[in-house]
């Protein structure tokens, strides 16, 4: 699908629209940030496209071909190069599908992925080959995941995840919200959301409503893994979360050529805290077949973990840790 015309008139505000004028096309993407594209060894036809939203790209460097946000969503050719240990399912979600849609891996919490779509396509994704259309993603399948919620007393906290869950539209949400907020051996919904950050005018009044009716606690688990991605609006948008009571966690992936960098970490943790978000993980990369451009070796991320600690309170520091498929829980390195 080509790119939308580019209008003289303002951005729409509506999240919906900004969805829409999304970047789908990596040459029309490179031109708009003025970086040649026979200079970058972008990848046309991936079967994982390009999709961006342009406030996002409003925030890269233009005519840097290096941007730590651009590396993040362009597509290269080095994608297509497999790579040994790099495979389809790196975490073990197809073993852990309880229901269909819903993920049951660890003690006392449970995973819905309610889609497999998302506002932004990272190339180190490690869902990016997930068969949702198998697996029960669809709200068709619903009941039999919220079924199993119901009947499994140990399971204090549902995480929505995907795809990204607030790509949904809320009258959906809410009316899933009202479900689990009935089970009452649930304590907490978690939300694992990058809209926040790449499309922050998600965060509207229909959306804090919804959420703001709930007895259970709740938490948004953000996704930024550089400072620069956060700018007024994502601010905005967080201080919004924040004062409906919704408690704001980020989880960051190391990556290659992004943040690989103690500085670049402590400069993301500042901006994270001054917004109202504590830093909760930082990544070791999932293994996924594409990502191997990303991957930094686990001796050099302990060493940058280790300056992380020497430069930042201890608060401000993410646990370094690593999925498993299988592990009981994330594995603290």
């Amino acid at each position: 699908m080509p790119d939308p015309a580019p209008s003289a008139s303002p951005p729409p505000r509506d999240w919906r629209s900004e969805l829409a004028l999304a970047y789908r096309d990596p040459a029309r993407l490179l031109a708009e940030l003025g970086i040649d594209p026979a200079a970058v060894p972008w990848l046309a036809g991936s079967g994982f496209p390009l999709r961006v939203p342009r406030g996002y790209v409003r925030r890269m460097r233009r005519g840097d071909p290096r941007d730590p946000l651009l590396r993040q969503v362009l597509p290269v050719t080095l994608e297509n190069h497999p790579r040994p240990g790099f495979v389809k399912d790196p975490v073990g979600d197809g073993q852990a599908l309880a229901a269909p849609g819903l993920l049951h891996k660890y003690r006392g919490r449970a995973l819905l992925m309610l889609t497999g779509a998302c506002a932004v396509h990272c190339r180190y994704c490690f869902r990016r080959h997930f068969p949702y259309g198998e697996s029960g993603s669809r709200p068709a399948d619903w009941d039999a995941a919220l079924d199993y919620l119901a009947g499994e007393p140990s399971i204090s906290e549902v995480i929505l995840s995907g795809g990204d869950p607030l790509t949904l539209p809320d009258k959906r949400l809410a009316l899933l919200a009202r479900r689990l907020d009935a089970m009452p051996h649930l304590r907490r919904l978690r939300i694992h959301s990058r809209l926040p950050v790449v499309l922050p005018e998600r965060i509207d009044d229909s959306l804090l409503a919804w959420l703001g009716e709930m007895r259970l606690q709740r938490v948004l688990v953000i996704h930024a893994n550089h400072g620069n991605e956060i700018d007024d609006q994502v601010r905005d948008a967080l201080t919004r979360l924040a004062a409906a009571g919704v408690t704001l966690l980020n989880q960051s992936v190391l990556l290659e050529g992004v943040n690989d960098d103690a500085g670049v970490l402590a400069e993301l943790s500042e901006r994270l805290f001054a917004a109202g978000v504590l830093p909760y993980y930082l990544h070791l990369l999932d293994r996924v077949a594409g990502a191997a451009p990303f991957e930094v070796p686990a001796e050099r991320a302990l060493t940058i973990h280790q300056a992380l600690l020497r430069r930042l309170p201890g608060y401000l520091v993410p646990r370094l840790v690593r999925e498993e498929a299988g592990a009981p829980h994330k594995l603290p390195q």
